[in-house]
């Protein structure tokens, strides 16, 4: 169990939300987009990092940039002068900016990274926006974003796609393109947005396609450069101007597998206060970087990243953080047969913020309550025989803690939860159950697990119906090992999931296609597939179940 100094800290964070400081990470303040810079103007456009927007609320959503006049400088000061600079923002109700909404001023700040955060309130509901910066002479690019439904609304069907795992060097973000090209209404980034290792540590048989730039990330620069290298990518940039992001990091924002105060086994930061300041580094530039509310400004070695946002009647996300108050993984971590993986005084979320969910399933009235979060939720044994061997990273490392979770949402009659994940580099769909080592044990949810954008290379197209973890698994209903991202459409009567993969990411010119289509109905709990595009499987020899389960493990974790 945690010691009373980190449940004290854990209490902190949660009753505060992090709103703290002296000194903000930027203004909003009324004004004209059209009034003289207050300093001189910068020698070169700045809006090399793009624009993004989050959090959407009914009334407005957060707004973000960053300037960066030479992205990959290794001092992670983006190449800007050391002074604050003048940065002029419009919403428009057009793409032309013809109708103006609304317009002001922020200040980018050194201290900061020059970034800017603008939380705007006030605007109408279930909408949408078009926002741009300036500074100078110099204009950004144009984002789209929109407003949440009315709380007493169901609003039109939501487009929600989900995302995770983008590591530069094993491919294009091509991924990224496609979806923004699928003009959905809300993005969520399930973690892993950006990897922390130094050129050619993380690479794939086929090789690497790029190479990240600097060291492994331990410094504030590192991570400022680092985060302004996958930033400055057209793709992504392009994925965040077309719909606002929900996001949630995992391990790779910081450190490989790290897990509260403790760091990966053989770390650059093995010193738990060297860890402690690493982290600090890593949230600071986190938040530099993400279109994120001020509730989430660090404190020090602590984020609030864990948050809930409604849609409307239609949906409530619950918007989960799996690293910043788990215990540490049992048996060394990795797939082990692990006693210590049911002990139920485990926990992977704390018990602040299990509580904190478990209070929002009491109290949602949702049609469709979603967990979006970063590690496998169902149970996956990898062994056909009486041991039971599974990750223990995932859920499956902390039984007691994914059964009060599940208890939770069918105690108090959760209408629809759908938990969706991240992490292991490949589409995933599953039924959820209370037991799962019961055959009669009732389905009480789903799972739906998004591929990685880049992570692990091409991948394979394969026959879900070979894997040994679905014959293993019943509740496990579908698998593919390529690069890509889930597209949904929520309505008040199904949730519809296209899981949409790429042939390759090689290169930028790559197809999305639907690889599977899984439909879960209102009151009808777990996946349904509706449609299975066919394999044609490669003229190669056929591999064993154990080549499958070993080449699945190593996809998906780092050793």
């Amino acid at each position: 169990m945690a010691d009373a100094s980190k449940l004290d800290r854990r209490s902190f964070l949660v009753s505060t939300g992090l709103a703290v400081g002296t000194a903000a990470t930027v203004s909003a303040l009324p004004g004209t987009a059209h009034a003289a810079p207050r300093a001189r103007s910068l020698s070169g456009d700045p809006f090399t990092l793009g624009v993004a927007s989050g959090d959407p609320e009914p009334d407005g959503f957060v707004l973000w940039t960053r300037l960066a006049l030479d992205p990959l400088a290794e001092d992670g000061r983006g190449g800007m002068p050391n002074r604050d600079v003048d940065v002029h923002w419009e919403v428009a109700r057009d793409e032309r900016f013809r109708k103006i909404e609304r317009r002001g001023k922020a200040v980018a700040r050194p201290a900061d990274a020059h970034s800017v955060h603008v939380e705007l309130n006030g605007l109408r509901h279930g909408r949408d926006y078009w926002y741009r910066f300036r500074t100078g002479n110099h204009f950004s690019p144009v984002g789209r974003t929109l407003t949440a439904p009315r709380l007493d609304s169901f609003g039109p069907a939501l487009a929600m796609a989900f995302v995770s795992c983008s590591q530069y060097e094993h491919g294009y973000f091509t991924a990224y393109r496609r979806l923004a090209e699928e003009h959905p209404d809300l993005i969520l980034h399930l973690g892993d947005y950006q990897y922390e290792y130094k050129p050619d540590h993380y690479t794939i048989p086929a090789g690497n396609v790029r190479d990240h730039r600097g060291p492994e990330t331990v410094t504030l620069a590192n991570y400022r450069q680092r985060h302004a290298q996958y930033k400055a990518d057209p793709d992504l940039q392009a994925a965040h101007a077309a719909a606002p992001w929900l996001v949630v990091f995992d391990d790779h924002e910081v450190e490989n597998n790290w897990a509260d105060d403790v760091p990966e086994a053989g770390s650059d930061t093995p010193d738990p206060a060297d860890f402690r300041r690493r982290r600090v580094a890593a949230f600071k530039a986190y938040y530099e970087n993400m279109p994120l509310r001020r509730r989430s400004i660090p404190n020090g070695p602590d984020i609030q990243i864990y948050r809930r946002v409604r849609w409307g009647k239609l949906a409530n996300f619950h918007m989960l953080d799996t690293r910043q108050f788990r215990d540490d993984q049992s048996c060394g971590d990795g797939y082990k047969d692990c006693p210590e993986a049911v002990d139920p005084k485990r926990s992977i979320t704390g018990d602040e913020q299990e509580k904190w969910l478990l209070d929002g399933f009491k109290e949602s009235r949702a049609r469709w309550d979603v967990l979006g979060q970063q590690v496998f939720f169902a149970q996956r044994d990898n062994n056909p025989g009486p041991a039971k061997i599974t990750s223990m990273d995932g859920w499956d490392g902390y039984v007691a803690s994914r059964k009060r979770i599940t208890e939770g949402w069918t105690n108090w009659k959760v209408r629809n939860p759908v938990v969706l994940t991240g992490d292991v580099h490949a589409h995933w769909a599953s039924d959820l159950k209370l037991d799962y080592d019961d055959p009669d044990s009732p389905v009480v949810g789903s799972e739906l697990v998004a591929t990685s954008i880049t992570s692990g290379g091409d991948g394979t197209d394969s026959n879900p119906a070979d894997h040994p973890f679905l014959q293993i698994n019943p509740h496990l209903r579908f698998y593919n090992n390529q690069r890509g991202y889930v597209l949904t459409k929520i309505d008040k009567h199904e949730m519809k999931a296209d899981f949409k993969t790429l042939p390759t990411v090689r290169d930028h010119v790559a197809e999305a296609s639907t690889k599977a289509t899984f439909v879960i109905e209102d009151e009808v709990p777990g996946v349904k597939q509706t449609y299975l595009r066919p394999f044609n499987a490669p003229k190669m020899s056929v591999k064993s179940d154990r080549d499958l389960i070993q080449e699945t493990i190593r996809n998906e974790t780092l050793r």
